[in-house]
């Protein structure tokens, strides 16, 4: 039977996705370090069996983004936001962080996957209808950032 690469890519970045989200999360909530948050995500039975499914780089990348760059990530943020970064939910905080770091930095992702998987994240992990809120900021942050996307 052949492996699909593109479905394993997909997959890869998908669990990537979710774990660097929880460690945004938590990095949120405690303020640990990304080396403390990592060997907790390594700890944590269940956590720990998706990461051999994920793509481990690109979750680093999304997480130092978010935790090192703090600044000007909420910074590109605010402008779309109708309250600062800071007052939000902290899931739509992490996802918003996380998403708004994959559009900066990861231009082989198509600005469309990083909207539908931030919802997807949204629903799966914050309030009930947190996912549309999240679905307008990313709209309108990646029609700043991606403009050729959105018009192509």
């Amino acid at each position: 039977m052949t492996v699909d690469s593109k479905k394993q890519f997909i997959s890869s970045h998908r669990v990537a996705r979710k774990l660097a989200l929880i460690a945004i999360y938590q990095w949120q909530m405690t303020g640990n370090s990304y080396e403390e948050i990592y060997l907790g995500l390594q700890e944590d039975k269940d956590l720990s069996n998706d990461m051999p499914k994920a793509d481990m780089a690109f979750f680093q990348s999304l997480c130092k983004c978010a935790m090192e760059n703090t600044d000007k990530v909420d910074a590109a943020l605010n402008a779309f936001l109708d309250r600062k970064a800071e007052h939000l939910d902290q899931i739509e905080r992490a996802v918003l962080r996380l998403a708004t770091c994959e559009l900066l930095n990861h231009a082989e992702t198509p600005f469309k996957v990083v909207v539908n998987e931030s919802v997807n994240l949204t629903k799966k992990f914050g309030a009930d209808q947190a996912h549309k809120f999240v679905n307008g900021v990313l709209d309108k942050l990646g029609a700043k950032l991606r403009p050729d996307e959105i018009n192509a």
